[in-house]
């Protein structure tokens, strides 16, 4: 389970972590926010326990999506990194 993201908290991320997407196992952290490298779908498991496919997300752009794991099922975005 990634260790829990609190909303309350504002101001800059201060990591980030290359995302190697799995269906298995969950972010070490729950991200901020994702950034796409290379776009394409992009599949999660949001902060809330519900899980989506984002379909042609853009690549090089950042999306504010607190995730707790990326699928590698159904994900053909690359180059992902989470921000935290």
């Amino acid at each position: 389970m990634a260790v829990e993201w609190d909303m309350e908290k504002s101001g800059p991320a201060t990591r980030a972590e290359a995302v190697t997407p799995a269906d298995s196992s969950d972010l070490t952290n729950v991200a901020r926010a994702l950034f796409v490298g290379t776009g394409g779908n992009l599949k999660v498991e949001m902060q809330g326990g519900d899980v989506i496919t984002f379909t042609g997300v853009v690549g090089g752009t950042l999306y504010p999506f607190a995730v707790t794991k990326v699928f590698s099922g159904s994900t053909t975005a690359s180059n992902i990194t989470a921000i935290r």
